[in-house]
This record gives structure tokens, C-alpha cells and sequence, in this order.
């Protein structure tokens, strides 16, 4: 008995010694961060209030100035390939989709943050690695008109949308390009098979790349479903007859990853921000304006409106290394 105290109480001193030391270091990444002074961020999240509030925050708690850079995605890849090329190093930290990171890491672009002490919060399907922090997930549903679209009606699967009644009336984006309609169409094929599309091909879904005014077309009445719907929209419809519906299967998603700049000027600050992303508090502001957080706890606080929808299952997410593979075959059944 003797023994075993002893035993639990060396192991319990050991782990008391490593949490101290563990905050100690990174108590001097904090010191160094505010030293530093500052940051910049490339974010593709244009024009987010959201984003701005997590941002404005973190400057509040720690006195580190952020400099926001907002651009589409292809844009802020290709800035950040010039400036590196021609040897300017200007930005920290590069806040993006999934896809546009993982082609920026293939690149060269991303270098190792170092230790995120709130990384350990995250839970699956996310996870961080030595590059990548996933900082919010963007999750589709489908969306209805209520007015056309009666309750016993609504879609409670994504096979639903194959019945013959929906032929001709579902607005959707093209899963031919880049966006919310190719993560669809890899997640349901992935999950369905071809068959699926070459029947949903036979509905003759109607295209169209402008995603806002394609919502606004179904709240109008003009078609009764949209697909794929992001859930992060929804705030911006309220008072409309629309409906969000997560199918029985779950969500397609994809993930926004916070990663630090190759030969960042601010390493530190760059770090303190993507911790800071992690906790709670940003987590919840993030929730509340329909993204999917990344850390547990965080849903069920969530405002009652959309928390039935973000506490669905993530059905699936895209692979980059098969993204071209995948539009070409997008473009073979839906010619």
C-alpha cells in the first residue's frame, strides 16, 4: 500500500512538474508575442463580421495589432507564391479553405507552427498536424422553400432529391467548379456511388455559380430546394419561408485551417492567434454565425436555432489530391 502511494504520488508531482513547465514555455511565447507586436493574417473570409469580432478580441486581450488581408481564395494563394518568391515575407498566419492550405503546404509555402496548447481541444472528424490547425468547418445541408415544399414532403434523406417530383425544380451549385457543389458531389458520391448522380443528372438540377442570389431565387418561390446549402448563410435569411434540412446522413463540410507563413515576421503572435482561435469563447461566436466549431462543448451552447443543425453528423469532406480527378468526372455525368 505504502508503495503504491508513493507511486501515484511521484506520478502525480511529475505531471504537475510538466503542466508547469508547459505553461512556462508558453508563457514565454506569449511574452514574445506581445513583444512582436503585431500580425498579419490572409484570410479568404471576405467580408465576415465574425471573423472580425475573433480578430478585434484577441487584439483587446493581449495589445498585439492584426492586420486583416481578405481575399478569394486564389487570390491569397497567388499573393503569398509572389511575395515568397520575390523574397518579401510579409505575412504570418494564412486562413483558408482545406484544399487551397494542403496546395500551399504541397508548395512550400507553410512552415511548422510549433506546440497550440489548446489543439488538445479539438475533436473529430477535425484534427490539427504540425502545419495545419482547422480553425471552423463550413457545413452544407439542402434548403426548401416552406411555402412550396409541405412538412410530410421535406427531403429526410439525400436520396430524396431523386424522386421524380423534384425533376427540374432543384436550383443547386455547379458541382463542375471549385465550391460548396464540388464538396457535394465528392461526399455524395463517395457515400452513394456514380448511380446516384446519374439519376440526380436526370433531375436536370439548374446551375448557377451566384450562391447568394441562388438562395434568395428559392425564397422567392422560383425553385422549391437549393443545394448544397451552407449553413452559415442561414442567419441572413431569417424571416424568409426557407428551411435548412441536414439529411438523415449527415453534412458535407470542409474545413478552414489556420497555418503559419513560411519565414513569418511575427511567429509568436502567429501562434497566441491560432491558440486564441481555439478557445470557447471565439469557438462560440464562430458557432452562433453557422459555422461548425471545432472543439467539444461548444455546440450545445450554440443559439436553439441553429443548434439542431450544427449538432448533426459531418457525413464527409473532399480529398485535395483527387479535387481535378473529381471535376472531370463531375463534368462527364453533368454535360
Amino acid at each position: 500500500m505504502l508503495r503504491r502511494t508513493f507511486v501515484t504520488l511521484a506520478a502525480s508531482a511529475a505531471a504537475t512538474n510538466a503542466n508547469a513547465q508547459t505553461n512556462g514555455e508558453w508563457q514565454q511565447v506569449v511574452d514574445a508575442a506581445k513583444k512582436e507586436g503585431k500580425l498579419v493574417i490572409y484570410t479568404a473570409t471576405l467580408g465576415s463580421p465574425y471573423h472580425k469580432a475573433v480578430v478585434k478580441a484577441f487584439e483587446d486581450k493581449y495589445g498585439i495589432r492584426v492586420e486583416m488581408l481578405e481575399a478569394r481564395a486564389s487570390e491569397v494563394r497567388e499573393r503569398v507564391r509572389i511575395e515568397q518568391a520575390a523574397g518579401r515575407f510579409v505575412g504570418d498566419l494564412h486562413h483558408n479553405g482545406s484544399t487551397t492550405t494542403w496546395l500551399m503546404m504541397r508548395d512550400g509555402n507553410l512552415q511548422p507552427h510549433g506546440p497550440i496548447p489548446n489543439a488538445k481541444n479539438i475533436v473529430p472528424p477535425y484534427e490539427a498536424d504540425e502545419v495545419r490547425i482547422p480553425a471552423e468547418v463550413i457545413s452544407y445541408a439542402l434548403m426548401v422553400n416552406r411555402n412550396l415544399v409541405k412538412p410530410n414532403d421535406e427531403p429526410k434523406s439525400w436520396k430524396d432529391i431523386l424522386d421524380p417530383r423534384w425533376t427540374g425544380k432543384i436550383l443547386s451549385d455547379d458541382y463542375r467548379a471549385l465550391g460548396g457543389g464540388a464538396v457535394f458531389f465528392v461526399v455524395t458520391y463517395d457515400a452513394f456511388g456514380k448511380e446516384f448522380h446519374e439519376k440526380l443528372a436526370a433531375q436536370k438540377p439548374v446551375f448557377s455559380r451566384d450562391i447568394a442570389n441562388s438562395e434568395r431565387r428559392v425564397a422567392r418561390g422560383e425553385y422549391p430546394i437549393y443545394i448544397p446549402f451552407s449553413l452559415q448563410d442561414y442567419n441572413q435569411l431569417k424571416g424568409l419561408p426557407i428551411k435548412p434540412i441536414v439529411p438523415a446522413e449527415g453534412r458535407p463540410y470542409v474545413r478552414f485551417d489556420l497555418a503559419m507563413l513560411k519565414e513569418a515576421p511575427h511567429p509568436n503572435a502567429a501562434r497566441l492567434l491560432m491558440n486564441f482561435y481555439l478557445e470557447p469563447e471565439q469557438q462560440l461566436v464562430l458557432a452562433n454565425a453557422g459555422y461548425n466549431p471545432v472543439v467539444g462543448g461548444v455546440v450545445e451552447k450554440v443559439d436553439p436555432n441553429l443548434r439542431p443543425l450544427l449538432a448533426t453528423k459531418a457525413m464527409g469532406t473532399t480529398v485535395p489530391e483527387r479535387q481535378d480527378a473529381m471535376l472531370e468526372l463531375a463534368k462527364q455525368i453533368y454535360k
